[in-house]
C-alpha cells in the first residue's frame, strides 16, 4: 500500500495518509508533486490523517515546505492536533486554536503549532517559535519568531519587548534594528504593511 492516496474534489486535492513514518509520507508526497509540478502548483491540499500519524511539528514542517518549494497551501481535514498533558489549548476564540505555554522558551527549544501561540514568559535567544496564526509573547522575545507560517500575511507578532534574532511573518523576514533604544513604554506589535514588517506600539482597541 502506498503511504498516501491523493484524490481530487471540487474544493481541491485531498491527501489521505495510509501508512509509514512522517519522513516516508513527506518523501512520497514530494515525489508525486515533483512529477507533476505544473498540475500541483498553486493548488490547495487537504490532509486527512485518520490514524494520527502526524504530529504538530510534522504538520508545521510540511506546511512550510509545500508553501516554500511548491507554492501549495496545506489545509487540515479531520486531523485533531495531539496535545501533551501539560499543554493547554483553547479553541473558543474566532481566531482559531490557541496553544498556551506557561514558561520561558529556552535556547535550543523549538515550538511549532497549527494555530496561535501565547507564551507566558520570555523567548530566549536561540529558541524558535513557529505558528500558522499569531504569536503573543508576554515577556521579551529574543529568539526566532515566524507567524503566519502558512502564508497568512494578516498574522501578527506581539511582545512586551521585541528583540528577535529573526522575525518572520508569512514569507517576509526582518530583524531587530541595530539602534535599539531600550525597553518600550508599551507592548509592541509587528505586522506586515506595504509588504514590509513594521513594529508599532500596541494600542488598546486598535488590534483584536
Amino acid at each position: 500500500m502506498n503511504t498516501i492516496t491523493i484524490k481530487g474534489n471540487k474544493d481541491g486535492l485531498t491527501v489521505f495518509v495510509n501508512s509509514g513514518t512522517y519522513e516516508e509520507i513527506k518523501r512520497e508526497l514530494s515525489s508525486r508533486i515533483d512529477r507533476a509540478r505544473d498540475f500541483f502548483s498553486g493548488s490547495k491540499l487537504t490532509i486527512v490523517d485518520n490514524q494520527s500519524r502526524l504530529t504538530n511539528e510534522n504538520y508545521a514542517d510540511l506546511q512550510m515546505t509545500l508553501r516554500k518549494e511548491y507554492n501549495i497551501d496545506l489545509l487540515y481535514g479531520n486531523h485533531e492536533i495531539k496535545v501533551e498533558k501539560n499543554e493547554k489549548i483553547f479553541t473558543g476564540i474566532y481566531e482559531g486554536r490557541t496553544k498556551f505555554i506557561k514558561n520561558t522558551v529556552r535556547s535550543g527549544q523549538k515550538i511549532c503549532f497549527n494555530g496561535n501561540v501565547v507564551i507566558i514568559g520570555d523567548v530566549n535567544s536561540g529558541a524558535e517559535v513557529i505558528a500558522t496564526g499569531n504569536i503573543i509573547v508576554m515577556g521579551v522575545l529574543r529568539g526566532v519568531a515566524h507567524a503566519g507560517s502558512n502564508g497568512n500575511k494578516r498574522a501578527i507578532v506581539c511582545s512586551y519587548m521585541l528583540q528577535p534574532s529573526q522575525l518572520r511573518i508569512a514569507d517576509i523576514i526582518s530583524r531587530s534594528p541595530d539602534d535599539y533604544k531600550g525597553k518600550p513604554k508599551t507592548p509592541e506589535i509587528a505586522k506586515i504593511k506595504d509588504n514590509l514588517i513594521v513594529i508599532e506600539p500596541y494600542l488598546p482597541n486598535k488590534y483584536f
